[in-house]
């Protein structure tokens, strides 16, 4: 099969090299990749939402199967677009219709999803800059900390935790009027504060069937013990230790299930990854939040731990067969750590080269924010490169990868030291 991956992160480097590896794979294309996709995969630069650009590539490559890595071109219809065009329509697209990927394109929808299916989680209201004043009463009626969420899409940065009603009365003001996130915060959820640990649950959906992969857990703030601001995640621990076959099953009957019901009952067209955002209260799961795509870093440790041929289980997700597939998963852990680069989740300089990736050993090296420049590999993003190790526990992958960090330079490299510190 002649197969294109959309997106350039670390996320689209794992998923890539697992479908290199399988027989099925004839040719790989990423558009527009990064320095590790390159060496696995033919990069074309053509952009995740510039649609035509990929029907282009599409027709010229002889493509047979499409793969969106991120989320912005599934909210932005990539595959309603590909079932509107007639040389497009037989190519099977993996990733949620533009009705569907709702549920990551607007907090709101997904609140309503979850309160139609009694699926358990926060409760909420929303708020727009017309009704600024009843969002300051509802903040008022809560306890604190207060959360607030920009309902559309802000690159995983849109949502703030704050301890003072005051300071939480500005930011919703600031979302609001001052448009902070811009159209993605035209619109505010505001929801209880949940006090318990989180953790990532992946499925996938032929629309019918569903199967669930291997639990993460990511650490999204910068700083080490878990402060500072928010970023697209410094590492990643799969499986997650304190999910027990209780929790597990909880979890399916009470949130998977009914999630991949749902989207069928109410006609919403759904082949790819569900990634929902879980928290632990006390026994309980709930629901934070869902994503229309896999996430990153958790990628780089649940997709490794996969031992069946990825391009087996994407084609039985197109051919809607994914009840026929036997899921074989690593028994052992995987960890990441990622490294980012320095000023990063605000201003940073990209273009810094990377040496010593030829050094690592007994590690996966996962290329996100990196480019061929010159012949050499340089920084270009913020998230610059992740190294995923095993071990029969989370402390020993740990160690590996972090051994190995200490290989990796780059000007102003930064990681945490701490992953799994609340384990």
């Amino acid at each position: 099969m002649n197969i294109l991956v959309l997106g350039s992160g670390g996320r689209e480097h794992a998923i890539s090299l697992k479908i290199s590896q399988s027989p099925k794979t004839s040719k790989l294309i990423v558009a527009p990749g990064n320095a590790g996709t390159a060496q696995i995969a033919t990069n074309v630069e053509v952009g995740v939402n510039d649609f035509e650009a990929i029907k282009k590539l599409v027709i010229n490559k002889s493509i047979h199967l499409v793969v969106v890595g991120p989320e912005d071109p599934l909210v932005n219809g990539v595959h309603d677009f590909f079932l509107n065009d007639d040389e497009l329509k037989s190519i099977p697209v993996i990733g949620p219709e533009k009705a569907a990927a709702e549920l990551e394109g607007s907090k709101e929808f997904a609140k309503e999803f979850m309160m139609r299916h009694n699926i358990p989680t926060a409760a909420y209201e929303s708020f727009t800059r017309e009704s600024l004043e009843k969002g300051y009463a509802f903040l008022e009626s809560l306890s604190p900390p207060y959360v607030l969420k920009a309902d559309g899409l802000a690159a995983g940065k849109g949502v703030l935790i704050l301890k003072d009603l005051q300071e939480a009365k500005d930011e919703l003001k600031s979302m609001l009027v001052d448009s902070k996130f811009g159209n993605a915060s035209a619109t505010v959820v505001i929801e209880e504060f949940l006090n318990g640990i989180e953790l990532s649950c992946f499925v996938l959906t032929d629309g019918t069937n569903y199967k669930i992969l291997p639990t993460a857990k990511d650490y999204k703030r910068i700083g080490e013990g878990d402060t500072g601001l928010n970023t697209g995640g410094m590492g990643a621990i799969s499986p997650v230790p304190f999910v027990d076959e209780v929790l597990m099953d909880k979890i399916e009957q009470q949130i998977v299930k009914p999630t991949v019901d749902g989207l069928k009952k109410d006609n919403l067209p759904y082949v790819g990854f569900i990634f929902i955002g879980l928290i632990k209260v006390g026994v309980e799961p709930k629901v934070i939040e869902y994503n229309v795509r896999m996430g990153d870093p958790e990628t780089e440790v649940v997709i490794p731990r996969l031992k069946s041929d990825l391009v087996e289980v994407l084609s039985a997700m197109a051919n809607g067969t994914l009840d026929q597939i036997d899921l074989q998963i690593d028994k052992r852990a995987a960890t990441t750590v990622m490294a980012v680069s320095g000023g990063y989740p605000e201003a940073y300089e990209k273009g810094k080269e990377i040496t010593g990736t030829e050094n690592i050993q007994d590690s996966i090296v996962f290329h996100a924010g990196t480019k061929l420049s010159d012949g050499k590999v340089v920084t270009n993003g913020g998230r610059v490169i992740a190294i995923t190790s095993f071990g029969k526990d989370f402390k020993e992958a740990l160690k590996t990868s972090y051994q190995n960090m200490e290989k990796l330079h780059f000007d102003g490299m930064y990681y945490r030291k701490d992953l799994g510190f609340d384990l």
